[in-house]
């Protein structure tokens, strides 16, 4: 990147020192088939084509304008606070080039310099992928100028478990559906919803209505965004028999309109050696410091929220969520020596440009760093964003006009070898020839939240020596239920008492022979 971006400089510097005429085919070509034409082209999100001079010469002008205020590509994160996989954003050198060249006429040049088109793959923005589910049927958003989420439950037909590498949705109607989140049930649970619902699908406002689902979430669909297969060694379950869920966010438009959408799913090729985990943070206790996450008319309002990760963890990925109230996020880290860690930070919010950001590396964190996250709205009539007129009272909310502060953090817990792992678009493998991984797994916790008594569940691939411990918030041990115990291969349960318990959240974590887990446990009074 570094090297592409000093050669774009010094090419500009040229034209303008030598006279050298800018053209299409030398100077803007490289940079509109490398940054807009993934989007830009038959049959994506683009409003229009970029394939060819033909198709962007008529464009010049407003491409000068939209790269100038770099509204396009859309690129919100700061470059200067983090990095991240697949930038899409426009170095000056890069904006001053089109805009010379817009002013000039848009000029074609010398054809033996044009580059060739990167190649495509057709029906998808990364490959040929491993299973296609499409939607039973087209579902009719009944318009009214109001939001509506529905969630569709799209049987796999899987007759073993599949680790998945990532998740693309190809959506039918790219003008009503906004975004989409994914999760899957193997319970039962969604088509009991779907059969009981009149129309097809079932009213997904407020989340997938199935137990359990956000643990189970994969990687989410916003517009213009290409999916970022999890890195090598890392995947996530989709059990055999399960159902995808599939939660979508139509946005408000005046007249009923169809949708018919399709799931392209990516199976790892490699070994698993890493089951990838989410944490969410939300603006409800504990994590927010400074609620309730309301705000009243005519106010700008900043919140924040925080967590102590009890774990060494490697981090690969962000997603920052919110609507349109929203100014900024920032999201850092600060580990018990005082040092910080910058994580992502948008300092102009944008409704329509949102979504996942892959990091170039791991983001290591020892246990007892502090992970915060920082959001303004700005509920005002300056704020042009802002969806009512007068400024109304707004709390947390599904609806385009509510808002949220929803943030998923991808991470694994940390390997040794970890910090010399750098990703690129097809990233490195996690290998390391003195370690063997084992498939251990600790279920959720049941009940949970839990009241008197919550049992714990786990199975092991083989027997090894097992730790099983509680943690508060903070990192700090409460409770050990087993210290090195030796214990045999398959399933197990323990019986956790917690009459005397203070109220709140723990983590039950488990350590085996280079496997670490650990899973949120919520006691209520």
């Amino acid at each position: 990147m570094r090297s592409l971006l000093s050669v774009t400089f010094f090419m500009a510097a040229a034209s303008v020192l030598f006279g050298q005429e800018v053209t299409f085919t030398k100077d803007i070509a490289p940079i509109i088939y490398n940054k807009c034409a993934q989007c830009h082209r038959p049959n994506e999100i683009g409003p229009f084509p970029m394939t060819n001079y033909d198709e962007v010469k008529p464009w010049a002008p407003s491409i000068k304008y939209v790269t100038g205020i770099r509204y396009m590509p859309p690129w919100k994160a700061d470059p200067e606070y983090s990095r991240f996989q697949g930038e899409r954003f426009l170095s000056q050198a890069e904006i001053d080039l089109i805009a010379e060249w817009a002013d000039n006429g848009a000029p074609y040049g010398n054809a033996s310099e044009e580059p060739d088109l990167p190649e495509f793959p057709t029906g998808s923005q990364i490959g040929t992928p491993d299973l296609i589910l499409h939607m039973a049927q087209a579902y009719e958003h009944h318009g009214g100028n109001e939001d509506e989420y529905r969630v569709f439950v799209l049987p796999t037909n899987l007759i073993q478990d599949k680790q998945i590498s990532t998740l693309e949705l190809r959506p039918g109607n790219s003008k009503i559906l906004h975004h989409a989140l994914f999760s899957y049930d193997n319970t039962g649970q969604a088509r009991a919803l779907d059969q009981a619902d009149p129309k097809y699908g079932y009213d997904g406002f407020g989340g997938f209505g199935v137990d359990a689902s956000l643990q189970n979430m994969f990687p989410g669909y916003v517009p213009g965004q290409k999916p970022i297969p999890f890195p090598d060694g890392l995947g996530q379950i989709l059990p055999a028999g399960s159902d995808l869920l599939m939660q979508v966010h139509y946005g408000p438009t005046p007249f009923p309109a169809d949708d018919s959408s399709t799931v392209n799913i990516f199976f790892k090729k490699e070994p698993v050696v890493r089951q990838v985990q989410n944490f969410i943070f939300l603006p409800f206790d504990p994590l927010i410091t400074n609620g309730p996450f309301i705000m009243f008319p005519n106010t700008v309002r900043s919140f924040h929220c925080e967590f102590t990760t009890p774990l060494k963890i490697s981090i690969f990925a962000i997603w920052p969520h919110a609507h349109l109230l929203n100014q900024d996020f920032e999201v850092y880290a600060i580990d018990a020596g005082g040092d910080t860690t910058n994580l992502i930070r948008i300092p102009d919010w944008d409704f329509n440009w949102q979504g996942s950001y892959n990091f170039k590396k791991y983001i290591i964190l020892e246990p007892g760093t502090t992970i915060h996250v920082n959001a303004t709205y700005d509920n005002t009539a300056n704020n042009p964003s802002n969806p009512n007129s007068p400024p109304a009272f707004v709390t947390w909310g599904e609806k385009t006009t509510d808002e949220m502060l929803f943030l998923p953090i991808s991470f694994v817990p940390y390997f040794p070898g970890d910090e010399d792992v750098v990703f690129d678009e097809t990233a490195t493998a996690v290998e390391d020839p003195e370690l063997s991984f084992v498939n251990h797994f600790l279920g959720p916790i049941m009940p949970n939240p839990a009241n008197d008594i919550a049992y714990l569940n786990f199975i092991l691939e083989q027997p090894d020596h097992i730790t099983l411990r509680v943690m508060d918030m903070q990192g700090n041990v409460v409770r050990d239920l087993a210290n090195d115990e030796w214990m045999l291969a398959g399933a197990h349960t323990r019986q956790l008492e917690l009459n005397q318990w203070p109220a709140g959240s723990y983590f039950v974590q488990m350590l085996g022979t280079n496997f670490t887990q650990a899973r949120k446990m919520v006691v209520v009074k």
